[in-house]
């Protein structure tokens, strides 16, 4: 029996992949929604919409699945009107899929969820408590959209699905939070050195796909087998400007560099470079995905080599230091000019 499938959010890098993989279903059809111009393949139907604005209810009427990628945040960036806008266009998805009565939402999340947190099992199933580090704002948002979505389906005869992935990498290309990630991984660095997962967004959308044809219902993680020890992730990037801190400090140094404008690496992300958030993956893999990429493959492809990989490893380490230390005598002077604006007051117009 055929179903049809909406998919929000289906000129993204995820939406793409998703939409192409479900138009090769010879039991699918698909619905393609974005703000912008669709490319999608000639068996898809496309609506060019505003998801703020639009009258979902006609657009969802016929509607089995609704697959939502569509999303207003980045890792990076995120404030009070930028989270509520998610809500609000969530809530009106949800709603719209009340009223026509679709029978799976499926809702994208991350695996920072868990949270990173000393003790945590390596690696985390999904049988484990969601706590994401409440200073890491997208990642409690993410949050807010799963418990919305599981909500959802409540009392209904219906399923909702929420898949957890790790960070998300493509060709030559880090993902949003493989990005910010990697940043806060070097110059002044908190310590600790956790083993680290990375997943190619073409296994990402696969796993979206099998979440549909499978009709799942409930929380399911997304990552390549295993991980890449830390030990095999400095092998893997070669000498890095770093310099380590405690844990507390890094913190600090990165909340003063953020409200100053001089860094774009939010300072709730340092808790996630210091201690393991590695999830297991054997219940998608139950739904029969299987990754071809490993976390290796996937970071290999995703890392643009520069001019410095290609130094010798001891000159790569003399600039790595030297960098470093150009960062310290810079943040240093940011912050003296920012205690000095502090004590300065604000200033008579």
């Amino acid at each position: 029996m055929t179903r049809r499938v909406a998919v929000t959010g289906a000129a993204g890098s995820i939406g793409t992949r998703v939409v192409a993989l479900l138009a090769e279903l010879a039991e699918c059809d698909v619905l393609a929604i974005d703000r912008v111009e669709l490319d999608a393949p000639p068996s898809v139907e496309t609506k060019r919409l505003d998801l703020t604005s639009a009258d979902l209810v006609s657009v969802f009427t016929g509607i089995d699945a609704v697959v939502h990628l569509a999303t207003t945040v980045t890792p990076g960036e995120i404030d009070d009107a930028a989270e509520a806008l998610e809500m609000a266009i969530l809530r009106r998805v949800l709603d719209a899929a009340t009223e026509t009565n679709v029978g799976q939402v499926v809702s994208l999340s991350t695996a920072m969820v868990y949270g990173a947190w000393v003790g945590n099992p390596v690696p985390i199933t999904e049988d484990a408590a969601s706590r994401p580090n409440p200073d890491f704002s997208w990642a409690v948002l993410r949050g807010e959209v799963e418990n919305a979505t599981l909500e959802w389906a409540t009392g209904r005869d219906a399923a909702a699905a929420v898949l957890r992935p790790t960070a998300v990498v493509a060709e030559d290309h880090l993902g949003q939070l493989a990005r910010v990630l990697h940043t806060a991984r070097i110059g002044i660095a908190a310590e600790g050195d956790p083993p680290v997962q990375y997943l190619h967004v073409d296994d990402l959308a696969a796993a979206v796909v099998s979440v549909v044809e499978s009709k799942f219902d409930g929380v399911v993680n997304v990552a390549p087998d295993g991980w890449i020890p830390p030990d095999a992730l400095h092998d893997l990037e070669g000498p890095k400007p770093r310099v380590r801190v405690p844990a507390v400090a890094a913190r600090w140094i990165a909340a003063v560099r953020w409200r100053a404008g001089f860094s774009p690496i939010p300072p709730g992300i340092v808790p996630y470079t210091s201690h393991s958030w590695v999830v297991a993956n054997d219940r998608i893999r139950e739904l029969g995905w299987v990754p071809r990429w490993t976390n290796e493959e996937a970071w290999v492809v995703s890392h643009h080599p520069g001019p410095l990989d290609r130094l010798p490893a001891r000159k790569q380490q003399e600039l790595a230091l030297a960098v470093a230390g150009v960062a310290i005598v810079a943040t240093l002077i940011g912050l003296g000019l920012l205690v000095r604006r502090l004590r300065r007051g604000p200033q008579p117009s």
